[in-house]
């Protein structure tokens, strides 16, 4: 694949000698960099007054983030427009920065002579993201378009799962034997045209393309021309199987404080590269995936379709109502004390409000350590009782201010003791079941992040009103 497209060069008017790029970011940009209101509705209004010269002139400053986000911000219904409006800024570099919901809908109307185009100006791991999600019809007419080598590129990546270190991966990298010295790689690196420009490191491979060192090259520009590459090289090395899911590589570059890393396939061969530039979007993307699974919120793209978010989130209200009628039910059993002592119905939601909240605070936390592998067979019996011993100081907290305050204001010393026990009750439970239930799901290879929030919420919800009710009947309360 080729490298990637160049900037727009900013426009420079008659006499102008402030620099055009940082002015077009005053008059774009608040201070938050995001693009202002009203800069977005001159871009438009140019674009339905037919004046595609001034919405030109207006965005060709703009890098292709931010015109990815302009096109994003524009209503639905103009963004073809505003796309046809600015032409050939609208390219591949700024394809590949688009939401995949706005991609998509740009890509639907570009022939697939346009969109090979596109693709084999990227990266491959850029060109794959824009070619992935296309249906399968479409997918072919763009493959058939490209050049050989190009859609070779594709195939190979595309016969990977999604998701995956061969989804991720370039393969336009650099690779020398051991046996080349230094100033015969720096040779190499200037009289090859076709080499890639974005590497950090150079990889040393044998005989079979295996990788047997790495080298930075800051390495190779101190080092004197004689020195053999064998001996300069580092042999210590994080490889990355090509089958490994992106969500692993994320952790690994995070642990190891990797900027790049070489990519093997089943018998060690070298077959492409990572860097972290593309780890960045990846940890950003997982935490979010797992913040809105939390929820039961689909993907939350607010450029999803309206039904696509529908089909997402309403099947887990309708199993968070099943789970509520437990609630209920528990409730129902108790009608009659509760008739008898109006001041349970006021206090009995503060029970449940507060241990729903210790639950998800500590579920939050299991979570996001099973995600980051702080979590492992050898430490999921001592999170979770540290979880308990939290539990039990948060509980003991809360409990002595609620019992006193609903002694004093109910003026029942019982009925303050009642409510504090059922409260230390409900929250050691939320400890116990915040952590128990996202590593139950994980030990069935079922995501914890995906709906352990619903069954917490049963389970806080229907300990703290069986504590309570249970405890002031057991208590008399109401005799």
């Amino acid at each position: 694949m080729s490298e990637r497209g160049d900037v727009a060069e900013p426009l420079v008017h008659g006499d102008d000698f402030e620099d055009p790029v940082i002015e077009a970011a005053e008059a774009s940009h608040d201070e938050d960099d995001r693009l202002k209101p009203e800069y977005l509705t001159a871009v438009l209004d140019a674009v339905e007054d037919g004046d595609s010269e001034k919405a030109r002139e207006l965005v060709s400053p703009l890098h292709p983030a931010d015109i990815a986000d302009l096109l994003e911000l524009a209503p639905s219904e103009r963004r073809a427009d505003v796309a046809a409006a600015l032409g050939d800024l609208v390219g591949a570099e700024v394809l590949s920065e688009l939401n995949d919901y706005v991609r998509d809908d740009l890509i639907g109307a570009l022939a697939p002579e346009q969109v090979a185009e596109f693709a084999s100006e990227l990266d491959t791991d850029d060109a794959v993201a824009i070619i992935e999600d296309l249906e399968e019809a479409d997918q072919q007419a763009v493959l058939e378009a490209m050049e050989p080598e190009d859609r070779a590129a594709i195939q190979s990546a595309l016969a990977h799962p999604e998701e995956s270190a061969g989804r991720l991966m370039q393969r336009d990298l650099v690779a020398v034997p051991e046996h080349m010295t230094v100033g015969q790689v720096i040779d190499y690196l200037r009289d090859s045209g076709d080499l890639t420009r974005d590497f950090w490191e150079i990889f040393v491979v044998d005989e079979g393309h295996r990788p047997i060192g790495t080298c930075q090259l800051s390495w190779i520009l101190t080092c004197p021309r004689g020195v053999p590459m064998s001996d300069l090289m580092k042999r210590e090395q994080t490889l990355i199987p090509v089958d490994m899911d992106q969500e692993e590589v994320a952790l690994r570059f995070q642990k190891y404080a990797l900027i790049s890393a070489a990519v093997v396939d089943g018998s060690g061969r070298l077959v492409g590269m990572i860097t972290v530039d593309d780890i960045v979007h990846i940890i950003s993307q997982e935490a979010g995936e797992d913040i809105l699974r939390l929820s039961g919120a689909g993907e939350g793209d607010i450029n999803e379709p309206v039904l696509d978010s529908y089909r997402a989130r309403v099947r887990w209200l309708l199993t968070n109502l099943l789970t509520a009628l437990v609630a209920s039910t528990i409730i129902g059993i108790f009608e009659g004390t509760i008739q008898q002592m109006v001041a349970l119905a006021t206090l009995m939601p503060i029970v449940a409000g507060v241990g729903g909240n210790a639950g998800s605070q500590t579920m939050a936390v299991t979570v996001r350590a099973l995600a980051t592998n702080q979590i492992t067979g050898s430490n999921a019996r001592r999170t979770i009782l540290r979880e308990i011993r939290v539990a039990v100081l948060n509980g003991a907290t809360v409990a002595i201010v609620l019992g006193i305050g609903v002694s004093l204001v109910f003026q029942n010393m019982a009925l303050g003791g009642v409510i504090a026990a059922a409260m230390v009750t409900n929250i050691i439970t939320a400890g116990l079941a915040g952590a128990s239930v996202p590593l139950a799901f994980d030990r069935m290879n079922l995501d914890p992040a995906v709906a352990s929030s619903i069954f917490v919420t049963m389970i806080t919800d229907s300990m703290g009103f069986f504590a309570f009710l249970g405890l002031a009947t057991a208590a008399g309360l109401t005799s």
